[in-house]
């Protein structure tokens, strides 16, 4: 795996990350004027405010999670568990389905990161 790659997919998986576990709202002005209840069109101010950001990053974020579905275990426990420590900015996150040996899991953590990054390089999301 190229470093550059690396570096994209340290960001996606922690996107991803938070993406799942996100509450699914929209994002920008309330749909009612403070004082005059008028209502706004549709999507009028969300583009100053970020939606288009945020749809990106879900579409995104949808993709890295339906590749990584169709990964097997232990690979995909790998990625879990990689992402998860990614968002939080911690190593302290394992899971139960990879062997407890530290040298065996970083191999099988590197594997399953070279596996999602082929994926993700062959659907064009990187």
């Amino acid at each position: 795996m190229k470093p550059e790659h690396s570096a994209i997919l340290d960001d996606l998986l922690s996107r991803w990350h938070n993406w799942q576990h996100a509450e699914r709202g929209g994002r920008g002005y309330a749909p009612k004027a403070a004082g005059f209840e008028q209502y706004r069109a549709s999507r009028q101010y969300d583009d100053a405010n970020g939606a288009l950001d945020t749809d990106l990053d879900a579409l995104r974020s949808a993709a890295v999670d339906f590749l990584a579905q169709q990964m097997q275990d232990p690979h995909r426990a790998a990625i879990y568990m990689d992402a998860r420590n990614l968002c939080t900015g911690l190593s302290v996150w394992n899971s139960p389905r990879l062997p407890p040996e530290p040298e065996m899991r970083e191999m099988i953590v590197r594997e399953a990161r070279a596996m999602l990054c082929k994926k993700l390089v062959d659907a064009g999301v990187i």
